[in-house]
Protein backbone atom coordinates (compact mmCIF):
# COMPACT_ATOMS: atom_id res chain seq x y z
CA UNK A 1 0.00 0.00 0.00
CA UNK A 2 1.33 3.39 -0.46
CA UNK A 3 4.12 2.42 -2.78
CA UNK A 4 5.86 6.13 -3.43
CA UNK A 5 5.07 7.14 -0.22
CA UNK A 6 6.49 3.93 1.40
CA UNK A 7 9.88 3.85 -1.21
CA UNK A 8 10.68 7.68 -0.51
CA UNK A 9 10.71 7.26 3.44
CA UNK A 10 12.19 3.29 3.62
CA UNK A 11 14.98 5.13 1.38
CA UNK A 12 15.90 8.09 3.36
CA UNK A 13 15.81 5.74 6.49
CA UNK A 14 18.44 3.12 4.29
CA UNK A 15 20.72 7.26 4.40
CA UNK A 16 20.85 7.37 8.57
CA UNK A 17 21.77 4.06 8.73
CA UNK A 18 24.71 3.34 6.24
CA UNK A 19 25.76 6.32 6.96
CA UNK A 20 29.43 6.72 8.91
CA UNK A 21 28.23 9.48 11.59
CA UNK A 22 25.45 11.87 12.24
CA UNK A 23 26.01 15.74 11.17
CA UNK A 24 23.95 18.78 10.24
CA UNK A 25 24.29 17.73 6.77
CA UNK A 26 22.95 14.13 7.29
CA UNK A 27 19.70 15.97 9.03
CA UNK A 28 19.03 18.11 6.39
CA UNK A 29 19.38 15.83 3.54
CA UNK A 30 16.99 13.40 5.63
CA UNK A 31 14.68 16.32 5.86
CA UNK A 32 14.77 17.09 2.35
CA UNK A 33 14.11 13.36 1.58
CA UNK A 34 11.51 13.21 3.86
CA UNK A 35 9.79 16.54 2.08
CA UNK A 36 10.26 15.14 -1.38
CA UNK A 37 8.05 11.76 -0.45
CA UNK A 38 5.56 13.52 1.54
CA UNK A 39 4.92 15.82 -1.59
CA UNK A 40 5.18 13.16 -3.87
CA UNK A 41 1.85 11.28 -1.94
CA UNK A 42 0.42 14.49 -2.13
CA UNK A 43 0.35 15.54 1.16
CA UNK A 44 0.05 19.56 1.49
CA UNK A 45 2.34 21.57 1.14
CA UNK A 46 1.89 23.27 4.36
CA UNK A 47 1.56 20.31 6.34
CA UNK A 48 4.78 18.95 4.71
CA UNK A 49 6.52 21.97 5.58
CA UNK A 50 5.76 21.79 8.73
CA UNK A 51 6.49 18.61 9.69
CA UNK A 52 10.07 18.55 8.07
CA UNK A 53 10.76 21.26 10.29
CA UNK A 54 9.71 19.85 13.60
CA UNK A 55 12.23 16.50 12.18
CA UNK A 56 14.95 19.11 11.64
CA UNK A 57 15.04 20.94 14.82
CA UNK A 58 14.22 17.38 16.87
CA UNK A 59 16.83 15.98 15.47
CA UNK A 60 19.31 18.48 15.83
CA UNK A 61 18.38 19.80 19.33
CA UNK A 62 16.86 16.54 21.14
CA UNK A 63 19.82 13.89 22.96
CA UNK A 64 18.58 10.46 22.74
CA UNK A 65 18.17 8.88 25.73
CA UNK A 66 21.05 6.86 27.70
CA UNK A 67 21.57 3.42 25.28
CA UNK A 68 19.63 4.42 22.30
CA UNK A 69 21.95 5.39 19.51
CA UNK A 70 21.43 8.43 17.98
CA UNK A 71 20.67 7.03 14.46
CA UNK A 72 18.04 5.55 15.92
CA UNK A 73 16.95 8.24 17.63
CA UNK A 74 16.46 10.48 14.26
CA UNK A 75 14.39 7.12 12.89
CA UNK A 76 12.14 7.42 15.91
CA UNK A 77 11.52 11.48 15.74
CA UNK A 78 10.72 10.32 11.84
CA UNK A 79 8.10 7.45 13.10
CA UNK A 80 6.93 10.40 15.80
CA UNK A 81 5.91 12.75 13.43
CA UNK A 82 4.45 10.72 10.34
CA UNK A 83 2.45 9.32 13.17
CA UNK A 84 1.53 12.36 14.22
CA UNK A 85 0.00 13.50 11.37
CA UNK A 86 -2.03 10.70 11.17
CA UNK A 87 -3.26 11.31 14.78
CA UNK A 88 -3.24 8.73 17.64
CA UNK A 89 -4.71 5.28 18.11
CA UNK A 90 -8.36 6.07 18.52
CA UNK A 91 -9.80 5.52 22.15
CA UNK A 92 -13.24 5.50 21.35
CA UNK A 93 -15.10 2.68 22.44
CA UNK A 94 -18.58 0.56 21.99
CA UNK A 95 -20.33 -0.34 24.75
CA UNK A 96 -22.60 -3.65 24.69
CA UNK A 97 -26.07 -2.93 25.88
CA UNK A 98 -26.14 0.96 24.71
CA UNK A 99 -27.23 2.11 21.19
CA UNK A 100 -24.78 3.63 19.36
CA UNK A 101 -25.47 5.77 16.29
CA UNK A 102 -22.94 5.92 14.17
CA UNK A 103 -23.48 8.94 10.83
CA UNK A 104 -21.04 7.77 7.69
CA UNK A 105 -20.29 10.59 5.29
CA UNK A 106 -18.78 11.21 2.21
CA UNK A 107 -18.57 11.90 -1.24
CA UNK A 108 -20.05 9.95 -4.09
CA UNK A 109 -17.36 6.92 -5.00
CA UNK A 110 -15.62 7.08 -1.88
CA UNK A 111 -17.23 3.85 -1.02
CA UNK A 112 -19.13 5.04 1.43
CA UNK A 113 -21.68 2.26 1.41
CA UNK A 114 -19.16 -0.15 1.13
CA UNK A 115 -17.68 0.57 3.84
CA UNK A 116 -20.71 0.97 6.23
CA UNK A 117 -21.33 -2.66 5.30
CA UNK A 118 -17.78 -3.89 5.78
CA UNK A 119 -17.62 -2.13 9.39
CA UNK A 120 -21.52 -4.23 10.02
CA UNK A 121 -19.49 -7.35 9.30
CA UNK A 122 -16.82 -6.22 11.66
CA UNK A 123 -18.42 -5.32 14.35
CA UNK A 124 -20.89 -7.91 14.59
CA UNK A 125 -17.86 -10.52 14.65
CA UNK A 126 -16.81 -8.20 17.60
CA UNK A 127 -19.82 -9.62 18.97
CA UNK A 128 -22.19 -6.35 18.81
CA UNK A 129 -25.34 -6.86 17.79
CA UNK A 130 -26.01 -4.28 14.52
CA UNK A 131 -28.43 -2.38 12.63
CA UNK A 132 -28.17 -0.33 9.33
CA UNK A 133 -30.27 2.38 7.62
CA UNK A 134 -29.88 3.78 4.13
CA UNK A 135 -30.70 6.99 4.28
CA UNK A 136 -29.54 7.48 0.62
CA UNK A 137 -31.79 9.36 -1.48
CA UNK A 138 -30.00 10.79 -4.17
CA UNK A 139 -28.29 7.30 -5.51
CA UNK A 140 -29.79 4.75 -7.34
CA UNK A 141 -29.30 1.41 -6.07
CA UNK A 142 -27.83 2.31 -2.75
CA UNK A 143 -30.31 0.73 -0.55
CA UNK A 144 -30.09 -2.39 -2.25
CA UNK A 145 -26.73 -2.70 -2.52
CA UNK A 146 -26.71 -1.87 1.50
CA UNK A 147 -29.11 -4.46 2.06
CA UNK A 148 -27.38 -7.29 -0.29
CA UNK A 149 -24.16 -6.67 1.07
CA UNK A 150 -25.24 -6.97 4.75
CA UNK A 151 -26.87 -10.01 4.41
CA UNK A 152 -23.99 -12.17 5.11
CA UNK A 153 -23.33 -10.60 8.50
CA UNK A 154 -27.37 -11.20 8.96
CA UNK A 155 -27.35 -7.21 10.13
CA UNK A 156 -31.06 -5.59 9.60
CA UNK A 157 -31.30 -2.67 7.44
CA UNK A 158 -34.30 -0.50 7.59
CA UNK A 159 -35.20 2.16 4.36
CA UNK A 160 -37.94 3.58 2.20
CA UNK A 161 -37.04 3.27 -1.71
CA UNK A 162 -40.20 6.02 -1.81
CA UNK A 163 -39.12 8.38 -0.03
CA UNK A 164 -37.08 11.60 -0.79
CA UNK A 165 -36.34 12.90 1.84
CA UNK A 166 -33.57 11.37 4.73
CA UNK A 167 -34.11 13.08 8.03
CA UNK A 168 -37.70 11.13 7.47
CA UNK A 169 -36.41 7.84 6.61
CA UNK A 170 -33.55 8.09 9.72
CA UNK A 171 -36.48 8.90 11.93
CA UNK A 172 -38.42 5.99 10.85
CA UNK A 173 -35.48 4.01 10.69
CA UNK A 174 -34.34 4.67 14.61
CA UNK A 175 -38.18 4.05 15.74
CA UNK A 176 -38.26 1.10 13.42
CA UNK A 177 -34.93 -0.30 15.87
CA UNK A 178 -36.29 0.29 18.69
CA UNK A 179 -36.97 -2.77 21.23
CA UNK A 180 -34.31 -4.69 19.12
CA UNK A 181 -31.57 -4.54 21.72
CA UNK A 182 -29.12 -2.96 19.21
CA UNK A 183 -25.74 -1.66 20.24
CA UNK A 184 -24.83 -0.10 16.78
CA UNK A 185 -26.91 1.78 14.51
CA UNK A 186 -24.92 2.18 11.21
CA UNK A 187 -26.54 5.09 9.13
CA UNK A 188 -25.51 5.57 5.28
CA UNK A 189 -26.20 8.79 4.03
CA UNK A 190 -25.99 10.44 0.16
CA UNK A 191 -22.67 11.53 -1.52
CA UNK A 192 -24.30 13.32 -4.08
CA UNK A 193 -25.96 16.25 -4.81
CA UNK A 194 -25.67 19.30 -7.33
CA UNK A 195 -24.01 21.40 -5.15
CA UNK A 196 -21.67 20.64 -2.25
CA UNK A 197 -23.18 23.52 -0.30
CA UNK A 198 -26.58 21.38 -0.84
CA UNK A 199 -25.01 18.28 0.57
CA UNK A 200 -23.46 19.87 3.52
CA UNK A 201 -27.00 21.55 4.42
CA UNK A 202 -28.41 17.98 3.93
CA UNK A 203 -25.89 16.55 6.34
CA UNK A 204 -26.31 19.02 8.74
CA UNK A 205 -30.44 18.23 8.99
CA UNK A 206 -29.14 14.89 9.28
CA UNK A 207 -26.78 15.25 12.06
CA UNK A 208 -29.97 17.00 13.93
CA UNK A 209 -31.91 14.32 13.55
CA UNK A 210 -30.08 11.77 14.12
CA UNK A 211 -28.09 12.89 16.81
CA UNK A 212 -25.05 10.35 16.50
CA UNK A 213 -21.91 9.87 18.88
CA UNK A 214 -19.91 9.21 16.27
CA UNK A 215 -19.70 10.56 12.86
CA UNK A 216 -16.98 8.55 10.15
CA UNK A 217 -15.78 10.28 7.30
CA UNK A 218 -15.04 7.52 4.50
CA UNK A 219 -12.24 8.65 2.16
CA UNK A 220 -10.92 7.57 -1.27
CA UNK A 221 -7.16 6.80 -1.05
CA UNK A 222 -6.20 7.44 -3.97
CA UNK A 223 -7.28 11.03 -3.85
CA UNK A 224 -4.90 13.19 -2.60
CA UNK A 225 -4.34 16.99 -0.79
CA UNK A 226 -8.00 17.89 -1.62
CA UNK A 227 -8.92 15.47 0.62
CA UNK A 228 -8.44 18.17 3.16
CA UNK A 229 -11.09 20.62 1.84
CA UNK A 230 -13.56 17.77 1.69
CA UNK A 231 -13.14 16.85 5.18
CA UNK A 232 -12.73 20.22 5.86
CA UNK A 233 -16.24 20.98 4.62
CA UNK A 234 -17.95 17.94 6.18
CA UNK A 235 -16.52 18.55 9.99
CA UNK A 236 -18.02 22.37 9.31
CA UNK A 237 -21.57 20.22 9.40
CA UNK A 238 -20.64 17.94 11.64
CA UNK A 239 -18.31 17.40 13.93
CA UNK A 240 -15.97 14.58 12.00
CA UNK A 241 -14.71 11.82 15.17
CA UNK A 242 -12.84 9.44 12.83
CA UNK A 243 -11.76 8.79 9.81
CA UNK A 244 -12.48 5.43 7.31
CA UNK A 245 -9.40 5.54 4.89
CA UNK A 246 -10.50 3.09 1.86
CA UNK A 247 -9.03 1.72 -1.43
CA UNK A 248 -5.71 1.60 -0.11
CA UNK A 249 -4.20 -0.62 -2.69
CA UNK A 250 -0.36 0.48 -4.33
CA UNK A 251 -1.88 3.43 -6.48
CA UNK A 252 -3.04 5.39 -3.35
CA UNK A 253 -0.61 8.18 -2.61
CA UNK A 254 -1.79 8.39 0.95
CA UNK A 255 -1.70 12.26 0.94
CA UNK A 256 -5.82 11.92 1.40
CA UNK A 257 -5.87 10.09 4.99
CA UNK A 258 -3.09 12.54 6.38
CA UNK A 259 -5.23 15.78 4.56
CA UNK A 260 -8.23 14.48 6.10
CA UNK A 261 -6.66 13.95 9.58
CA UNK A 262 -4.91 17.17 9.60
CA UNK A 263 -7.99 19.25 8.31
CA UNK A 264 -10.42 17.85 11.52
CA UNK A 265 -8.44 16.75 14.23
CA UNK A 266 -10.13 13.74 13.88
CA UNK A 267 -8.01 10.14 13.85
CA UNK A 268 -7.94 7.12 11.21
CA UNK A 269 -9.64 4.84 12.56
CA UNK A 270 -10.39 2.09 10.02
CA UNK A 271 -9.06 1.21 6.60
CA UNK A 272 -10.35 -0.53 3.71
CA UNK A 273 -7.57 -3.69 2.92
CA UNK A 274 -9.54 -4.92 -0.17
CA UNK A 275 -12.54 -5.64 -2.40
CA UNK A 276 -14.55 -8.42 0.35
CA UNK A 277 -16.80 -7.78 2.41
CA UNK A 278 -14.80 -8.03 5.07
CA UNK A 279 -11.47 -6.28 4.29
CA UNK A 280 -11.64 -3.63 7.17
CA UNK A 281 -9.45 -3.59 9.87
CA UNK A 282 -9.06 -1.10 13.18
CA UNK A 283 -6.24 1.35 11.95
CA UNK A 284 -2.92 1.20 14.63
CA UNK A 285 -0.59 4.12 14.08
CA UNK A 286 1.99 2.07 15.17
CA UNK A 287 1.52 -0.72 12.68
CA UNK A 288 0.82 1.42 9.64
CA UNK A 289 3.65 3.87 9.91
CA UNK A 290 5.90 0.89 10.94
CA UNK A 291 4.57 -0.79 8.02
CA UNK A 292 5.68 2.16 5.84
CA UNK A 293 8.91 2.67 6.89
CA UNK A 294 9.62 -1.11 6.51
CA UNK A 295 9.80 -2.05 10.46
CA UNK A 296 6.68 -3.89 10.90
CA UNK A 297 5.09 -3.35 14.15
CA UNK A 298 8.04 -1.09 15.98
CA UNK A 299 5.84 -1.11 19.76
CA UNK A 300 8.45 -3.63 20.86
CA UNK A 301 11.45 -1.54 20.23
CA UNK A 302 9.57 2.05 21.05
CA UNK A 303 9.18 0.02 24.16
CA UNK A 304 13.01 -0.88 24.82
CA UNK A 305 13.87 2.48 24.04
CA UNK A 306 10.91 3.80 27.00
CA UNK A 307 12.76 1.27 28.80
CA UNK A 308 16.24 2.05 27.99
CA UNK A 309 15.61 6.20 28.63
CA UNK A 310 13.81 4.80 32.32
CA UNK A 311 16.37 2.10 33.41
CA UNK A 312 20.03 2.46 31.55
CA UNK A 313 22.91 1.75 33.09
CA UNK A 314 25.08 4.48 32.16
CA UNK A 315 28.80 2.23 33.16
CA UNK A 316 27.40 -0.85 31.62
CA UNK A 317 26.30 1.35 28.21
CA UNK A 318 29.82 2.77 28.22
CA UNK A 319 31.53 -0.67 28.35
CA UNK A 320 29.16 -2.18 26.06
CA UNK A 321 29.73 0.46 23.38
CA UNK A 322 33.03 0.68 23.47
CA UNK A 323 34.11 -2.70 23.23
CA UNK A 324 34.55 -3.37 26.66
CA UNK A 325 31.38 -5.55 27.40
CA UNK A 326 31.13 -8.44 30.37
CA UNK A 327 29.48 -11.75 30.46
CA UNK A 328 27.41 -9.91 33.33
CA UNK A 329 26.54 -7.04 30.10
CA UNK A 330 26.13 -9.82 27.59
CA UNK A 331 23.36 -11.34 30.46
CA UNK A 332 21.78 -8.29 31.07
CA UNK A 333 21.06 -7.34 27.72
CA UNK A 334 19.57 -11.08 27.16
CA UNK A 335 17.08 -9.96 29.74
CA UNK A 336 16.74 -6.82 28.35
CA UNK A 337 15.20 -8.27 25.20
CA UNK A 338 13.68 -10.67 26.88
CA UNK A 339 11.55 -7.86 28.58
CA UNK A 340 9.91 -6.70 25.18
CA UNK A 341 8.88 -10.32 24.60
CA UNK A 342 10.23 -13.66 22.93
CA UNK A 343 13.24 -12.71 20.44
CA UNK A 344 10.59 -13.48 17.52
CA UNK A 345 8.91 -10.89 18.02
CA UNK A 346 11.88 -8.31 18.85
CA UNK A 347 13.23 -9.55 15.78
CA UNK A 348 10.94 -8.90 13.60
CA UNK A 349 10.39 -5.55 14.94
CA UNK A 350 13.53 -4.16 13.98
CA UNK A 351 13.79 -2.14 11.19
CA UNK A 352 14.92 -3.92 7.94
CA UNK A 353 14.01 -7.61 9.94
CA UNK A 354 10.50 -7.86 9.47
CA UNK A 355 9.96 -10.69 7.63
CA UNK A 356 13.36 -11.60 6.90
CA UNK A 357 14.31 -14.21 9.65
CA UNK A 358 12.76 -18.00 9.12
CA UNK A 359 10.68 -19.55 11.70
CA UNK A 360 13.09 -22.28 12.50
CA UNK A 361 15.64 -20.10 12.87
CA UNK A 362 14.05 -18.19 15.63
CA UNK A 363 13.38 -21.06 17.24
CA UNK A 364 17.03 -22.56 17.50
CA UNK A 365 18.32 -18.87 19.10
CA UNK A 366 15.91 -18.97 22.03
CA UNK A 367 16.52 -22.36 22.51
CA UNK A 368 20.42 -21.29 22.88
CA UNK A 369 19.41 -17.91 24.70
CA UNK A 370 17.85 -20.30 27.23
CA UNK A 371 20.59 -22.52 27.32
CA UNK A 372 23.40 -19.36 28.07
CA UNK A 373 20.87 -17.92 30.82
CA UNK A 374 21.60 -21.41 32.43
CA UNK A 375 25.27 -21.30 31.39
CA UNK A 376 25.88 -17.57 33.13
CA UNK A 377 24.29 -18.12 36.04
CA UNK A 378 26.43 -20.90 36.77
CA UNK A 379 29.56 -19.07 36.00
CA UNK A 380 31.40 -17.13 39.24
CA UNK A 381 31.95 -13.46 39.79
CA UNK A 382 35.18 -13.01 38.62
CA UNK A 383 34.34 -15.45 35.51
CA UNK A 384 31.12 -13.16 34.83
CA UNK A 385 34.28 -10.21 34.99
CA UNK A 386 36.76 -11.25 32.86
CA UNK A 387 35.53 -14.85 30.61
CA UNK A 388 39.56 -14.96 30.11
CA UNK A 389 39.95 -16.71 32.43
CA UNK A 390 38.04 -19.68 31.87
CA UNK A 391 39.55 -22.86 30.81
CA UNK A 392 38.76 -26.15 30.25
CA UNK A 393 38.45 -26.88 33.96
CA UNK A 394 36.32 -23.97 34.62
CA UNK A 395 34.28 -24.75 31.23
CA UNK A 396 33.53 -28.76 32.71
CA UNK A 397 32.66 -26.94 36.43
CA UNK A 398 30.46 -24.60 34.72
CA UNK A 399 28.52 -27.23 32.02
CA UNK A 400 28.02 -29.60 35.17
CA UNK A 401 26.88 -26.70 37.07
CA UNK A 402 24.23 -25.53 34.37
CA UNK A 403 23.31 -29.22 33.41
CA UNK A 404 24.47 -28.54 29.91
CA UNK A 405 27.49 -29.87 27.39
CA UNK A 406 31.05 -28.10 27.09
CA UNK A 407 30.38 -27.68 23.45
CA UNK A 408 27.52 -25.26 24.77
CA UNK A 409 29.55 -23.22 27.21
CA UNK A 410 32.10 -22.51 24.09
CA UNK A 411 29.50 -21.91 22.06
CA UNK A 412 28.52 -18.88 24.44
CA UNK A 413 32.13 -17.83 25.00
CA UNK A 414 32.22 -17.63 21.05
CA UNK A 415 29.66 -15.49 20.64
CA UNK A 416 30.34 -13.52 23.32
CA UNK A 417 33.28 -12.68 21.71
CA UNK A 418 31.88 -11.66 18.49
CA UNK A 419 29.21 -9.50 19.79
CA UNK A 420 32.12 -7.46 21.64
CA UNK A 421 33.50 -6.02 18.42
CA UNK A 422 29.74 -5.68 16.91
CA UNK A 423 28.85 -3.68 19.68
CA UNK A 424 30.78 -0.84 18.77
CA UNK A 425 28.58 -0.55 15.22
CA UNK A 426 25.75 1.47 14.95
CA UNK A 427 22.62 -0.38 15.67
CA UNK A 428 21.33 -2.18 12.53
CA UNK A 429 24.68 -3.73 11.89
CA UNK A 430 25.14 -4.88 15.15
CA UNK A 431 21.75 -6.86 15.33
CA UNK A 432 22.90 -8.07 11.27
CA UNK A 433 26.10 -8.68 12.77
CA UNK A 434 25.41 -10.38 15.92
CA UNK A 435 22.58 -12.59 14.07
CA UNK A 436 24.83 -13.67 11.19
CA UNK A 437 27.28 -14.72 13.84
CA UNK A 438 24.91 -17.08 15.53
CA UNK A 439 24.15 -18.42 12.27
CA UNK A 440 20.84 -16.44 10.82
CA UNK A 441 22.57 -14.22 8.43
Amino acid sequence: MLDSLKTGLRAAIKKIVAADGVDEDLIKNLSNDVQRALLQADVDVKIVIAVTKRITERALEEKPPPGLPRKDHIVKILYDEVAAMLGTDSEFDFKAGKLTKILMLGIQGSGKTTTSAKLAMYLTKQGYKVGAIGADTHRPGALEQLRTMCERSHVSVYGDAKSKDPSDIITAGIKQFEGDGLDILLIDTAGRHKEEGELIEEMRRIAKVADPDLALLVIDGTIGSQCGAQAAAFHSAVRVGGIVMTKLDSTAKGGGALAAATATGAQVMYIGTGERVDDIERFSSTRFVGRLLGMGDIQAVLDMAKRLGEEADTDRLKRISGGKMTIEDFYSQLEEMSKGGSLRNMVESMPGFAGSVKDGQLDNLEERVTKWRYIIQSMSGDEKGAPDVINASRTKRIARGSGLGEHDVKELLKNFKNSKGVMKASRGRQMQGMLRKMGLG
